[in-house]
């Protein structure tokens, strides 16, 4: 949910006297419709955050710096090359509706930036001295050097107060900015939350289908061999009486010695072919009979375990057992996780390795994405399966030194234990220092992109797991 007319006009009452007269010493484009002023003043430098995506435009001071895109976009550029270095002479709310106006001193003179905070069609615009338009957030070409026109108000201006951030914890100079940028960063904890679950989901859900086609491709040939299941038995009724057939038969009528009232039973021949290769092809056709009983059952077993395996993620993962909805961002008293199981656990599964080196690993994405971004350490190793959803492992070093080859073993066991691979118990983990790892742009919590890795091939050793299970820690 955007903020209102009546919030912003609140929040740029806060804000504006703070960084007015202020210079813009850095812009950043974190997201396409996200932008960040960081503005000096004497004393303090303070981040405006201006936002114009659907369902979430808004304005105010930002605590923590964002992740920004190697090579900024084309209206980051923009704003860096005639806008970075000017002096901000204010600040306001343009009719009392959603649109905020910057008054800024350039090296090129005047110049206005209008953000239009209005849903769908939010955008901000650089302006010349006299209103044309410089520039689009967008890239809209049409409107480029036309004058700028006010939209149509839509509804009528609002009055009242903001109820909305009444109910958190206020923090610091700017109260309402820091409830403002609490409740939107919770609000992006839960739709990035939504989109691993879903994501989640659709994946379990192509498993699901590739998995029961299998099946159903296995119990077809399956069906179509158990047709061959007595052939065995014709070939050595041919085989016992080769000599009676002759050479052309289109069929042998035989005793069934293998039924205890031996009754005649026809066999069907192939008149192109001798009574010796009829009985080869009946004894082949029984040998894949043999064969399709011995490997596919237990693939299919196999299979319809786990059929129900991903059945039961499926609807764990949409009650929101896999991918839970809190992050590790500081949060608002009113807005703390309730304690329950997790946090009576504590974070983390915790071992010590045969080094005595601490080993940690993440239970959920929620914990994958804290252990390996809020709790390890640059010189710290990192591992995880290759290939495979699974759990963050993080074996605490001091700088400069190299984990101990059986305390990589070790961590390398217990990543591919805590992932897809486990049943299969082997499968290559790769491994690096947490600094050569960072966040993948717009990605779920526990996604990772690795800057420089190795690996390891690890098969498990269940007398070791056993040892290092010994060697687990309780989280306080």
């Amino acid at each position: 949910m955007s903020l209102s007319a009546t919030e912003i006009r609140q929040v740029l009452e806060e804000i504006e006297p703070a960084i007015r007269h202020g210079w813009i010493q850095k812009v950043q484009q974190p997201a396409a419709g996200t932008l960040v002023f960081e503005i000096r003043v004497p004393g303090r430098t303070h981040r405006v955050l201006v936002s114009c995506q659907p369902g979430s435009t808004r304005i105010h001071l930002a605590s923590r710096p964002l992740p920004n895109p190697v090579t900024p976009p084309p209206f980051c550029q923009f704003l860096r090359a005639h806008i970075q270095g000017a002096r901000v002479e204010g600040l306001r709310q343009v009719g009392g509706d959603r649109i905020v106006e910057w008054r800024l001193t350039a090296r090129e003179g005047p110049r206005t930036i209008m953000c239009q905070l209005t849903g769908r069609k939010a955008t901000v615009l650089v302006l010349d001295e006299s209103g044309s338009i410089l520039k689009e957030l967008h890239g809209e070409q049409s409107r480029i050097h036309t004058l700028y026109h006010l939209p149509q108000p839509r509804i009528a201006p609002e009055s009242g107060t903001t109820v909305r951030f009444q109910e958190l914890e206020p923090d610091g100079s700017f109260p309402l900015s820091s409830a403002i940028e609490s409740y939107y960063l919770q609000q992006e904890q839960l739709t990035a939350a939504d989109a691993a679950r879903a994501s989640r989901l659709r994946g379990l859900r192509q498993k699901l289908k590739r998995v029961q086609r299998r099946v159903e491709a296995w119990r077809d040939e399956l069906a179509k061999s158990e047709r061959y299941s007595r052939y065995g038995e014709y070939g050595e009724l041919l085989k016992a009486n080769l000599s009676s057939i002759k050479k052309g038969a289109n069929c042998a009528a035989l005793l069934d010695y293998f039924d205890d009232s031996m009754p005649e039973v026809s066999i069907p021949l192939d008149p192109a072919k001798t009574p010796r290769e009829n009985m080869d092809d009946y004894f082949l056709k029984h040998r894949k009979y043999l064969t399709a009983e011995r490997e596919l059952r237990p693939r299919i077993e196999q299979a319809e375990r786990e059929i129900c395996e991903t059945r039961r993620e499926i609807a764990e993962t949409e009650r929101g057992v896999f991918i839970p909805t809190s992050g590790r961002s500081p949060m608002t008293k009113s807005h703390r996780q309730t304690p329950g199981v997790e946090a009576r656990r504590g974070p983390f599964k915790r071992f010590v390795s045969a080094d005595g080196l601490p080993i940690f690993v993440g239970r959920n994405a929620r914990e994958n994405d804290e252990l390996t971004f809020g709790m390890a350490k640059s010189d710290d190793l990192w591992l995880h399966v290759r290939g495979a959803p699974g759990s963050h492992v993080v074996v605490r070093l001091q700088k400069g030194k190299d984990a101990p080859p059986t305390t990589l073993h070790e961590a390398a066991m217990l990543a591919l234990l805590y992932s897809d691979f486990r049943k299969s118990g082997k499968g290559d983990v790769v491994y690096t220092r947490r600094k050569w790892l960072k966040r993948g742009k717009g990605s779920a919590p526990g996604a990772v992109t690795l800057i420089r890795e190795q690996s390891v091939y690890i098969s498990l050793d269940q007398e070791r797991l056993k040892s290092l299970k010994a060697r687990s820690v309780m989280p306080s």
